[in-house]
């Protein structure tokens, strides 16, 4: 494919393109400059982070780069070049030179939920359709969503091999577009070295991270797992220090992603398991439920097709027992506040308030400082109640308070992090909002909640249970006179924040939606009733549910469409489905709803196009000749599928699709014996 000669459209276009002073990112128009290009029919090459070794850095990581490195557009690298194609499997990236396993790690995450990735990389872009060799993604940056916009040159050896992020699909480059804007994000691509997978994951998302230390885990990690992967949640975790890969196959100081989990029944006990991947592609763990330990032989048949996949893809289960004594971090990236409340609410409010340190001023320093100048630190009132009380209720709220702290310098690693936490004290009275509470305050008074201890980490955050009333958060540095700037967010049912002192004046919060709206409250209810649900029960279930999506036409469930439900989700035979296996249905039929509802014209059926589409929008690339045979096997003599149809043919063509990964040994056929054979065609 021939190229149009390069063009410098980012270099003279006066208006549309400024650079703020360090730590800012250049601002780039990104309509206006795609325009240009095509005006002028040229490629657009970015000034602001050319194609230079300035771009790659200045440490050790040009010490690992090849002796002839050039840099490529995708359309030079292969003869059809992809951006993105839904057909793909999710987790298809692969780590290179840089050793951002943490970046990585985050973003494997981020592919689990098709919606958020696309906040991040518009997947409309391409290179064919207005192709100019320019790309934009988009990442949450210290309060606000900001565009990166790069050109699509990439780093390569000299036989044209990526040298940084790759996919396994030869002629896919989304990953590695996204890394280098990511790059010019952090300053170049050498910034990208080592990090901590939480800060990839609120750059991601805007959500706040929590962060467990599997040595002092409790006994409910299990059900903080079911509940996080359950609700819209991105989960990485970290194994010890080293720089060493082990002889049980898991990397020292390394960043993996938490995939999936699934409790099995293995000999009629049951057994916990946790699926991670490792961003390398490859090198896997080699002990109790690897792929080649024999603990699979202990499950069902059906099970073991459906779960076990023999593939050195770097995806791999283990015991949760193992996990907690291999890794030594969890991280869970939550979207919605109430991850680990037991207080199911629908609707949370949100505050969102800069500050900063200033050497001198504000910058106290932690509470050992009680005599000189803890007191000087940025002082936040808060004001808690549930709004269905009113201030007068004594019932505990729950809040979550997160502290980032913003670079101080334009190249991430130039200036790392410093030590930061924050203080909570509780406030009788206080009328004044123009002056600081003075030492004598606390001097008096003791934390109702302190840092154990001060971690320099992008972000802090602690979820508390408060009595409605006014407290006082002080966010701090480790260290007195150490300047920065920082962002404090506070989630609650209700509340008023603000700064005490600042002209900013009362800041009152925004409303958000937790997407579930209180049915998981439902479900724990229903499940504490019935452990274990059989087809009758999920069949009650599924019709009390309200489909908001599908307006008055709301879906009737059967008992039949629910014992094929059943069928294709009961891996162990036993009739009957756990509350874990039912919140992972839920999780896929709210996915379903949303692009049956796309398509659908208000009939309340789909035709052979509409199918096409929604199933596409879903992840899930069929033929049309598939396509039609699927409206001939599900749909109504009319040949249009309605949405109880449209579940049942999704869960199974997704369910084959696992299987056929799962026992291909090319990607391009499987062997089955005729046991396996049967039960897979009467079972699905």
């Amino acid at each position: 494919m021939s190229l149009w000669p390069p063009f410098r459209c980012g270099w003279k276009l006066g208006p549309r393109y400024s650079r703020r002073a360090s730590p800012q990112l250049p601002q780039q128009d990104f309509e206006a400059l795609l325009a240009e290009c095509l005006r002028n029919g040229c490629l657009f090459e970015d000034t602001s982070f050319p194609a230079t070794l300035s771009s790659i850095g200045s440490g050790s990581l040009l010490q690992k780069l090849p002796p002839r490195l050039q840099w490529k557009r995708p359309p030079e690298l292969h003869s059809n070049p992809q951006f993105y194609f839904a057909k793909t499997k999710r987790l298809d990236l692969c780590q290179g030179m840089v050793g951002d396993c943490w970046f990585l790690a985050a973003l494997q995450a981020l592919t689990l939920h098709q919606d958020i990735l696309s906040r991040v990389v518009p997947l409309n872009q391409s290179f064919t359709e207005k192709y100019a060799g320019i790309f934009r993604f988009w990442f949450w940056h210290y309060g606000k969503w900001v565009p990166v916009v790069i050109d699509d040159r990439l780093p390569v050896n000299e036989a044209g091999q990526l040298l940084f992020v790759s996919s396994t699909y030869k002629n896919l480059f989304w990953g590695a577009l996204l890394e280098k804007a990511y790059a010019k994000l952090s300053g170049s691509y050498e910034d990208l070295q080592s990090g901590q997978v939480s800060e990839a994951l609120v750059d991601f998302t805007g959500g706040v991270t929590m962060t467990i230390n599997l040595a002092e885990a409790h006994g409910n990690l299990w059900d903080i797992l079911t509940k996080a992967t359950y609700n819209r949640t991105l989960i990485g975790c970290q194994t010890h220090s080293g720089e060493k890969i082990l002889e049980n196959g898991l990397v020292e100081g390394h960043a993996y992603t938490v995939t999936g989990i699934r409790k099995v029944t293995c000999k009629h006990r049951p057994e916990y398991l946790v699926k991670l991947r490792n961003p390398w592609g490859q090198v896997e763990w080699k002990g109790d439920w690897s792929d080649s330990s024999s603990k699979w032989e202990l499950l069902s048949p059906k099970e073991k097709i459906l779960l076990l996949r023999k593939d050195n893809d770097g995806e791999f289960w283990m015991t949760l027992q193992d996990f907690k004594t291999h890794f030594v971090l969890l991280v869970i990236c939550k979207l919605t506040p109430g991850l680990l409340s037991q207080e199911a609410a629908q609707k949370w409010t949100y505050t969102m308030r800069e500050g900063r340190w200033e050497k001198g001023s504000t910058a106290g320093g932690q509470r050992q400082l009680l005599q000189g100048t803890f007191w000087k630190n940025p002082q936040f009132l808060l004001s808690v109640w549930r709004p269905e009380e009113g201030r007068r209720s004594l019932r505990p709220c729950s809040v979550l308070v997160s502290l980032l702290q913003k670079p101080r310098h334009r190249c991430r690693k130039r200036k790392p992090h410093l030590a930061i936490g924050f203080y909570l004290y509780r406030v009788n009275k206080y009328h004044d909002d123009q002056r600081r509470l003075p030492p004598e305050f606390f001097q008096r008074n003791t934390p109702l909640s302190q840092p154990d201890r001060f971690l320099k980490e992008k972000e802090v955050s602690q979820e508390l249970c408060l009595e409605p009333g006014t407290y006082l958060i002080v966010p701090c540095t480790s260290e007195a006179n150490q300047k920065s700037e920082f962002i404090l967010r506070v989630f609650s049912r209700k509340h008023i924040f603000y700064e005490i002192g600042s002209n900013s004046g009362v800041v009152f919060s925004k409303e958000i939606e937790d997407q579930n709206e209180g049915q998981d409250e439902f479900f724990t209810k229903f499940f504490e009733k019935y452990p274990e649900i059989n087809a009758v029960q999920l069949q009650s279930i599924l019709n009390q549910m309200t489909w908001s999506h599908l307006g008055s036409r709301q879906p009737f469930f059967s008992l039949e469409a629910c014992q094929g439900i059943l069928a294709l989700l009961d891996l162990n035979a036993s009739g009957t489905m756990s509350i874990q296996e039912f919140r992972d249905l839920w999780k896929q039929l709210k996915l379903y709803q949303k692009v049956f509802h796309k398509q659908d014209n208000g009939s309340g059926y789909l035709n052979w196009e509409q199918l096409r589409a929604a199933m596409k929008e879903a992840g899930i690339v069929l033929s049309g000749d598939v396509c039609q045979l699927m409206l001939v096997r599900y749909g109504c003599p009319r040949l249009q599928m309605g949405f109880v149809s449209f579940v049942h043919l999704m869960l199974r063509v997704e369910n084959m699709e696992d299987v056929f990964q799962n026992l291909t040994q090319d990607g391009k056929g499987i062997y089955l014996q005729k046991p396996e054979w049967m039960m897979m065609a009467l079972y699905s």
